[in-house]
């Protein structure tokens, strides 16, 4: 099989985000729904309590950011990169 041209492929972007694991998700789901939420392409990066690094697509990024905004509980984006080595650090 052969690989995708760059033009072809999913472009994502990296967020840092503070706050509950369950929180994003729900945040997300609430304000996009379940179509946005299967457009927004979430890939859970790493996790702990109240850090997470997650992956998403470009387009969606300003309904995620949003949706984090409008959420009751404090989630709050520290950091937005294209690829995780410039998001952790070199």
């Amino acid at each position: 099989m052969k690989s995708l041209k760059p033009s072809a492929r999913e472009k994502k972007r990296y967020l840092s985000v503070s706050g509950s694991v369950e929180d994003i998700e729900k945040a997300i789901l609430e304000y996009i729904g379940i179509l946005g939420m299967s457009r927004t392409d979430l890939v859970w990066i790493s996790s702990g309590k109240s850090k997470a690094i997650i992956g998403i697509n470009r387009e969606a990024l300003n309904n995620v950011r949003a949706s984090f905004a409008i959420w009751p509980r404090e989630i709050k984006v520290e950091k937005v990169s294209g690829t995780l080595r410039g998001l952790r650090g070199k």
